[in-house]
């Protein structure tokens, strides 16, 4: 995805402004793919649909960064560990765990894009950490350093199991579970779900299983306040 044009009016001033233009593009985006497919898809009984959506949205299988003890909502995210806007929005989203990690559950699902080079290796890396319950470790390495490895057109699967090495994983296990066709499988599940649900880009957020239609930030937070509230 590429970067919005910086302003030539005034001069960014907080962190959260670029974190929200790269958000909002992806959010925008997601939204306008989604009614497509909607407008494109044969009517459906809304019951139906709704119980299809919430089973193609959270699988059994589905990385579940936290989970509320007091569960009253839950926060779907498709990612892509090279995605820029995703590693722009990756600490808001922590700000919200910390705040509402008693009552709003955090799922993410990848969704590597094609036009990445190195997305679907930072996926299947993560789910290989996942395997050894290292996936927030793993999720957080890849973001925390994607500037380096981000837009290359190098094979970084070597780098990434030196972050394996770095968070005291077994090596021999994390290799074999890569070198595993059934891990990028297990990838491709989610973005065979995400494509179904209508996400055509990242990061795409559900919340309580309709898809976050915001303009903002704040809007963003207020959102999912709400939904914790209930």
């Amino acid at each position: 995805m590429n970067s919005p044009a910086p302003s030539t009016t005034r001069a960014p001033k907080k962190p959260k402004i670029v974190v929200w233009i790269l958000l909002a593009i992806a959010i925008v985006a997601a939204v306008i793919g989604y009614f497509v497919a909607q407008n494109n898809s044969p009517a459906a009984d809304p019951a139906a649909t709704e119980a299809g959506m919430e089973g193609q949205l959270v699988r059994e299988n589905s990385r579940v960064l936290s989970q509320a003890p007091d569960e009253k909502a839950v926060l779907v995210e498709f990612l892509d560990f090279e995605c820029e806007a995703c590693s722009a929005a990756y600490p808001f989203i922590e700000e919200l765990r910390a705040e509402y990690s008693q009552t709003v559950t955090f799922v993410q699902r990848y969704f590597p894009l094609p036009g990445h080079m190195n997305s679907m290796n930072a996926a299947v890396a993560v789910e290989a950490a996942a395997q050894q319950d290292a996936y927030e470790d793993m999720y957080k390495k890849m973001f925390d350093t994607q500037v380096q490895w981000g837009e290359s057109a190098d094979n970084k699967s070597a780098l990434f199991r030196t972050y394996a090495e770095d968070l005291g994983l077994d090596v021999a296990v994390y290799d074999a579970v890569v070198a595993d066709p059934s891990t990028e499988e297990r990838v491709k599940l989610d973005i065979a779900d995400g494509k179904a649900l209508g996400v055509t880009g990242t990061p795409t957020f559900f919340l309580d299983g309709k898809i976050l239609n915001v303009q903002s930030l704040e809007q963003f937070k207020d959102a999912v306040a709400a939904t914790a509230a209930n």
